[in-house]
């Protein structure tokens, strides 16, 4: 039979292929271009204007490292913010922590969350649940109004391209640093430090004279750019690399690849991405 592959460029001269059994859904929404799509190897895959946001088989990875690093490492967070993320995915997640009484989700485009209703049920079903909050609203604007109000901070952002690229701006790490509460703590998806490794250098950049701990976090996600992922985790209170936890959470039964060995092991850095960090 005649097979469709999928092909997303991550240089001029290499990408992910993906071999496809069907096209299930295709829109334009006011924000951007919205496909999902049958994979052989990956299953369900969500595309934003063309580009890997996530696959059914490997979401979870991502999904468990951006929330439970940083909430874990809080202790007992009450309020957490999302900024981007309709999927569900972390939402889903932070829902895991028994001390969390609220968790707004702020995503701009209501048509990412009614695709993911859809075709991703086990993520979007955690919007749902009584303590999850919706909100449609630009993350940029939206903490604004909110100073002093979180425990955490969660910026599950696409790239820094478009509308993407201020929530990679000084001014929107300040409109953070406002909203958290003391003992607060933040975390940023910040790119591949293989491809893109200025991205995250610029972030650290950005957030070291803002925050007095500053610390990039890596995980191995087979379908986003080189298969290697960063995080960068941001407290006035807490430094990750003195504070890892150390007795596995409740629900670590659950989960599929985050536990506290991986959480500890996640912050050691290899020496290329020391470098780009201008670290010794």
């Amino acid at each position: 039979m005649t097979q469709d592959w999928f092909l997303e460029k991550h240089t001029p001269y290499a990408g992910l292929t993906l071999a496809v059994r069907e096209r299930l859904h295709e829109q334009q929404s006011e924000f951007q271009h919205i496909e999902v799509l049958e994979t052989v190897e990956y299953g369900r895959l969500l595309l934003l204007d063309g580009f890997v946001m996530l696959t059914a088989r490997d979401e979870f990875i991502y999904h468990e490292m951006i929330v439970h690093t940083p909430l874990l490492l809080h202790g007992a967070p009450k309020q957490v913010l999302v900024i981007g993320g309709g999927d569900g995915g972390s939402v889903r997640e932070v829902l895991r922590h028994a001390s969390v009484e609220q968790v707004t989700l702020v995503e701009i485009d209501p048509a990412v969350i009614e695709t993911c209703r859809r075709f991703f049920p086990e993520l979007a079903h955690s919007l749902d649940d009584p303590r999850a909050q919706v909100v449609h609203q630009d993350g940029f604007a939206y903490l604004d109004g909110h100073p002093d109000a979180y425990d955490a901070i969660i910026v599950d952002s696409i790239d820094p391209v478009g509308e993407g690229a201020k929530l990679f701006t000084t001014a929107f790490y300040q409109k953070i640093t406002s909203a958290l509460r003391a003992g607060g703590v933040a975390v940023f998806q910040t790119e591949s430090p293989f491809y893109n490794g200025e991205v995250l250098a610029q972030v650290n950049r950005k957030l070291n004279p803002l925050f007095a701990h500053v610390a990039p976090f890596l995980a191995h996600i087979p379908t986003y750019p080189s298969g290697l992922w960063s995080f960068t985790f941001a407290s006035n209170h807490i430094d990750p690399r003195q504070a890892l936890p150390e007795q596995p959470p409740s629900f670590q039964k659950e989960l599929k690849y985050f536990n506290v060995e991986v959480c500890q092991a996640a912050f050691a850095l290899p020496g290329y991405i020391r470098e780009t960090l201008g670290e010794p």
